[in-house]
């Protein structure tokens, strides 16, 4: 209550808040305007960098919708496992493409994909098409994998194939 008693609270003049506003605007103005010019080339630098994006985080998306980079091994088959890359060994990842060599495991699915046999198969992977990953922002994630087969290929498999990566 104030002194007046007449049930209210005082209210703090705003006088000091405006003031001290003020002032900082005005000594920021003044440090801009007065400021040498080579410490005005110097925060120009620093603006431009601000400016320039950063690098795109670069993936392949796993099966579990899980971004991965460099993956040692990696499901083409997410339905039942019967296809999936190991012992991948990555030479390069990206900007546009990514290449390592590896083996591709393949289920024979003789006489049934439950009875059959893993084969391996060696192989060179390419990752390419690099795209924006919807809902996240600043990565993009490959879109297709070519095998190329430095050995024997699954049949009916050719020597050279390209999947589009839909995860």
């Amino acid at each position: 209550m104030d002194a007046s008693g007449n049930g209210r609270r005082a209210r703090a003049p705003r006088t000091g808040l405006r003031t001290a506003t003020l002032l900082c605007a005005a000594a920021a103005l003044a440090a801009t305007v007065v400021a040498p010019a080579s410490a005005q080339s110097t925060q120009s630098a620093r603006n431009t960098a601000a400016r320039a994006p950063e690098p795109e985080v670069l993936v392949v998306v796993d099966c579990s919708s899980q971004a991965q980079v460099r993956p040692g091994e990696y499901v083409l088959a997410c339905g039942d496992g019967n296809n999936q890359l190991i012992g991948l060994d990555w030479e390069n990842w990206g900007p546009k493409t990514a290449t390592a060599t590896g083996t591709d495991m393949v289920n024979d699915c003789r006489p049934y994909c439950a009875a059959g046999r893993f084969r391996p198969h060696p192989v060179t992977v390419t990752l390419a098409n690099p795209r924006p990953w919807p809902g996240h922002p600043g990565v993009h994630r490959f879109t297709t994998v070519r095998l190329l087969y430095t050995h024997t290929t699954p049949g009916p498999v050719p020597h050279d194939v390209t999947y589009k990566l839909v995860y």
